[in-house]
């Protein structure tokens, strides 16, 4: 797969898929089907981080549908005496390249290169149907807070305009609520592959901001039950069908994780 050009991706929190599901109790018996191949198997090994294919459906951190995370698996895995520390995330269904660090002086590093945005990274999404394009699409439109964890667009749907091959939203563009809520600035380009696949590449990194950002110029990414309908054929897929392929950390390398066979 082609790369699409370049900037970075500021690493922020995930948000909980859904605020109404309350916490398992704490005795349940809980199986995601992930296993521990992806810790046994890791893209890149040095003395002070790992760079994994991070496994979709198990949570960097615990969240409220299920008690295991990946953070808890990464202390039962490394060697005793070795601490993981957190560089960035990953959404509980996306899957691909994902960075620990095992030193706080790494951690620190790698920390200022995200939120200085030196750090590249590159999606594959697999959407309901592509957006035709000239060359590389923009879509340079900014989030707010929306209801029950989600995040939108800090607009109305109808005000959203393409010009060419970028997407825009109306300079005045109001919605309810608006002015208690605050903006973010939020872009994304991304490169048609076929009628169905796209490469994307987040220059700021929103929350959930690739999925918003697909949904709300109608080409929802599918298996995003948050995002998208649950009711909508063509967006039925087994999981979510977003995978960060590669990450370029300055000075240090570019690390790839191949697309998955289910893509």
């Amino acid at each position: 797969m082609t790369d699409i050009i370049n900037n970075a991706d500021k690493p922020t929190p995930d948000a909980p898929e859904t605020a109404a599901n309350p916490a398992p109790p704490a005795d349940a018996v809980v199986d995601d089907g992930v296993t521990d191949d992806w810790f046994h198997a890791p893209l890149h090994a040095a003395q002070d981080f790992f760079v994994f294919n991070k496994p979709a459906g198990r949570a960097v951190l615990a969240d409220r549908q299920s008690p295991l995370c990946l953070w808890n698996d990464l202390k039962r895995l490394l060697p005793d005496g070795t601490r993981p520390f957190m560089v960035h995330r990953l959404d509980k269904g996306t899957s691909g390249v994902w960075v620990v660090a095992t030193s706080q002086d790494r951690q620190r590093q790698l920390t200022k290169a995200f939120e200085a945005r030196q750090v590249r990274k590159y999606y594959a999404a697999r959407i309901t149907k592509a957006p035709k394009l000239k060359g590389t699409g923009v879509m340079d439109l900014p989030l707010t807070k929306g209801r029950k964890s989600r995040y939108r667009v800090a607009g109305a749907r109808e005000d959203i305009a393409r010009t060419g091959d970028r997407w825009a939203l109306a300079e005045n563009s109001a919605f309810p609520g608006a002015k208690s809520k605050s903006k973010f600035a939020s872009t994304t380009r991304l490169r048609r592959l076929n009628n169905s696949t796209v490469l994307l590449q987040p220059l700021t990194g929103r929350t959930h901001q690739l999925r918003v950002h697909m949904a709300w110029t109608g080409s929802p990414i599918k298996g995003d039950h948050l995002y998208g309908k649950l009711t909508d054929k063509a967006q039925a897929w087994p999981r979510l069908a977003l995978h960060c392929h590669r990450l370029v950390l300055p000075e240090i390398g570019s690390f790839r994780a191949p697309i998955p066979k289910e893509f």
